[in-house]
């Protein structure tokens, strides 16, 4: 694994008990790029996803083999704290899920939780963070009231706000504009784009036009496999597997 790699997996299997859902999984993940991993329904790709920051353990009857390196430490040995991880490897889900808090207090408490209490410190890391998920000039003056009179573009926005907050080094999304309409998907796409200067992205899509717009790097998945997984020009104008050619021209999927 070289520098230039954020996570590199190796062989990795994954069970939901008797049942394997990924099948010996093996890419590496380019730093400070936007890898978008795509395919149809149920191949696996939020599992693989959730995986790198080892929130598929919520699940009970998960087992797995293999390696997943973090910036060269298997994430899986038992010296890992997952608290740790997740801080450096933050989630964006497909539904936006603000707390039921106003919106200052979703994008603080992260912070608050890392132990940071002085209110001016908050009030700068709240600002940043807004700014950063490009939403601070249409909440600035509503900072107090609940996210959850925000439209759903804008909530996704602050999801995105809440995960900068704790300065993350990778952002997992997983479908992240699926639940919102076609002017908010722009916005989120955009962002997505300008956030990749500071951050490792890594976004599973069933949009094959947001992947070819968004993403430098493509995995393509199909049945728990990684088919193929290339430069995203490469994946969409030249794929070397028929399985991948068949899915993007819209043969299957």
């Amino acid at each position: 694994m070289t520098a230039a790699n954020v996570f590199s997996i190796e062989d990795f299997n994954l069970w939901y008990g008797n049942d394997q859902a990924l099948y010996h999984i093996n890419m590496a993940v380019p730093r400070k790029e936007i890898t978008a991993v795509i395919g149809p329904s149920g191949c696996g790709k939020s599992t693989l996803l959730k995986t790198l920051n080892r929130m598929i353990e919520t699940i009970p009857i998960v087992n797995t083999s293999g390696i997943i390196k973090y910036n060269d430490n298997n994430i899986f040995e038992k010296k890992q704290m997952v608290e740790e991880l997740r801080t450096h490897v933050g989630m964006v889900f497909q539904k936006p899920n603000p707390f039921p808090k106003s919106i200052y207090e979703n994008v603080a408490y992260g912070p608050k939780i890392h132990g940071i209490k002085k209110k001016n410190v908050l009030d700068e890391i709240v600002e940043k963070s807004l700014r950063g998920a490009a939403i601070w000039d249409e909440v600035k003056d509503r900072l107090n009231q609940n996210a959850y009179g925000l439209s759903g573009g804008q909530q996704q926005r602050i999801c995105i706000a809440r995960c900068l907050a704790i300065e993350p080094d990778v952002i997992l999304m997983d479908e992240p504009t699926s639940a919102l309409d076609p002017i908010s998907t722009l916005k989120i796409e955009e962002l997505i784009k300008e956030l990749k200067k500071d951050y490792t992205i890594i976004i599973v899509t069933h949009n094959m036009q947001q992947a070819a717009r968004i993403s430098d790097k493509t995995a393509f998945m199909l049945n728990g496999e990684l088919v193929e997984f290339s430069d995203t020009d490469q994946i969409f104008s030249n794929p070397k597997d028929k399985r991948t050619e068949d899915y993007i021209t819209g043969r299957f999927g």
